[in-house]
């Protein structure tokens, strides 16, 4: 009887071949839309991760200038300066830490031959690569040689060398940073953009000591940043950090801090939290329109129903059951809402790689999102067709018989 069922609904189905494609297109374009809009949202997820983890794994950063108690800003050139003397002490004794680059940063021309171009030049200590995650590609990095000689060395990233140096390698020729000679030892590995949409490979790394010293003429510092040697020590070293950064710039109990510590693992968690709603939202609005699918179901269930209730009337007259009536017709509903939810998987796969090849992220293709789609598009099916199918079911043969 089952088989029977399903053969019959797909006969009835390619018997009325328009009726059933505008009945299916809801569900179609519901299973789509929710895979489409959780494949994007889990590509916004994924890039914004993979973004934030480039700057660095188990990361804090100090920088100069606090918040008040109301949450207002305090300028970063207020108050006491961040100092290199600072970055020291968080070194010496903080623990749970891997790696300290104090740094400084600035924007300079920069000039070889007839190119030209503006970027940031940062003055950090040589572990920054490794906080960073940087590789050299070419060259060296600068040594504490060079720290303590204020060495006139820079570490170019590639869209510096792609606009400086567009015929030749960088290394060992040299350039001119706000008119002052430094010479190419090194070229870093391309990072690309960052979660905020700035060039990471648009940069330049000069001793901290020369910055300071020769470059920017200034005796403080603008961040320090820390690497913790993994995710269970962030919390004690940031709170020891603070405590320390406290008692050395003289901060009375109960004053707000002339300082700001970020802790780029909740950042990351805050994101990952963020775009996980962003998800769900996305999923929910899109699964309105199965709902509104689930509704044209029964609108043309119900139609079958009155263009078929001598058939049915001929069947109970021959021995069906009310079982029987009602199995046929929630069969026929969901083997609608089934075919809907196979195409939609289609659809929503093509174009979540469409619009993800215009929105600039990788569309994650999740299983479960399409288990869930298909399942669900299966649920409406047989949800919006027990009515009709109840509704066939107990038609009285010898009502269904006279009907004309």
């Amino acid at each position: 009887m089952f088989r029977e069922c399903v053969k019959m609904a797909f006969e009835g189905m390619l018997a009325s071949k328009l009726r059933t494609f505008l009945t299916m297109l809801g569900i179609i374009i519901g299973v789509g839309a929710v895979i489409a809009m959780v494949s994007l949202g889990f590509g916004m997820q994924e890039k914004v991760t993979s973004n934030i983890a480039s700057m660095g794994s188990n990361l804090l950063i100090v920088m100069s200038g606090g918040r008040t108690a109301s949450g207002q800003r305090i300028a970063s050139g207020s108050g006491a300066h961040l100092t290199y003397e600072d970055a020291k002490a968080i070194e010496k004794n903080v623990d749970g830490i891997k790696y300290v680059a104090p740094g400084v940063q600035n924007t300079y021309q920069m000039v070889e031959g007839n190119q030209n171009w503006n970027t940031q030049i940062q003055g950090s200590t040589p572990n920054i690569i490794d906080i960073r995650d940087y590789k050299i590609t070419d060259g060296r990095m600068f040594t504490d040689k060079d720290m303590n000689a204020r060495a006139r060395v820079c570490v170019l990233g590639q869209t510096v060398v792609d606009n400086l140096f567009p015929e030749g390698n960088p290394v060992g020729k040299v350039v001119r940073i706000n008119k002052q000679p430094f010479q190419v030892i090194g070229l870093l590995s391309s990072k690309g953009q960052s979660s905020m949409g700035q060039d990471q490979d648009d940069i330049v790394y000069i001793p901290l000591t020369t910055a300071m010293q020769r470059l920017m003429g200034q005796t403080y510092i603008r961040n320090i940043t820390i690497q913790c040697d993994n995710e269970n020590t962030i919390d004690a070293a940031q709170s020891d950090i603070i405590s320390l950064l406290r008692v050395r710039h003289k901060i009375k109990e109960g004053a707000d801090d002339d300082f700001t510590v970020r802790n780029l693992a909740a950042l990351l968690e805050t994101v990952q939290e963020t775009a996980g709603t962003i998800t769900l939202l996305l999923a929910i609005i899109a699964a309105i329109s199965l709902v509104v699918g689930g509704i044209g179901i029964m609108n043309i269930m119900l139609v079958s129903v009155t263009e078929r209730t001598r058939e049915i009337g001929i069947r109970k007259a021959l021995g069906a059951t009310y079982k029987n009536i009602l199995l046929q017709f929630l069969i026929e509903a969901v083997v609608i809402g089934v075919s809907g939810g196979i195409v939609g998987t289609g659809f929503g796969i093509v174009a979540s790689q469409i619009i993800s090849k215009f929105a600039g992220w990788n569309a994650v293709i999740s299983v479960w999102s399409i288990i869930i789609a298909v399942v669900f598009s299966v649920g409406i099916g047989l949800f919006f067709g027990i009515y009709p199918a109840k509704k066939a079911a107990l038609l009285d043969p010898i009502d269904a018989l006279r009907y004309e």
